[in-house]
């Protein structure tokens, strides 16, 4: 009978570890390979809330700011120094590929023919 509870326990445990799995957000689209965490930062609610008029207050950055600086300070201390290093050269080249897209979008959208006076 204990062989059977430890067995059942077993089960259970990897049965919680599969559904915790299933339950993880991917950060991308299994089927392009493309980053979604775009799309799930457009979701946010405070996101929501701060692009509701259209247009970004520096009180609504400074907020952005503090929630990014106070989900920083509660992760990073659980991160050993190798995944620290992966975590870091994660956030960095997410924020260039922001950046890039952000800059990209911006130059299809200007003119393409110069203006003559």
């Amino acid at each position: 009978m204990a062989k059977d509870s430890k067995a059942a326990k077993g089960t259970k445990a990897t049965k919680d570890a599969k559904d915790a799995k299933a339950k993880r957000t991917s950060w991308f689209d299994e089927k392009s390979k493309v980053p979604q965490i775009e799309q799930y930062a457009r979701q946010l609610d405070s996101f929501v809330q701060a692009m509701a008029d259209g247009k970004i207050e520096a009180s609504e950055l400074r907020d952005q700011e503090a929630r990014l600086v106070a989900l920083m300070k509660e992760v990073e201390p659980q991160l050993d120094d190798a995944l620290h290093e992966k975590v870091t050269r994660l956030l960095c080249e997410l924020v260039a590929y922001d950046l890039m897209q952000m800059v990209h979008t911006m130059q299809q959208a200007r003119p393409k023919t110069a203006f003559r006076g």
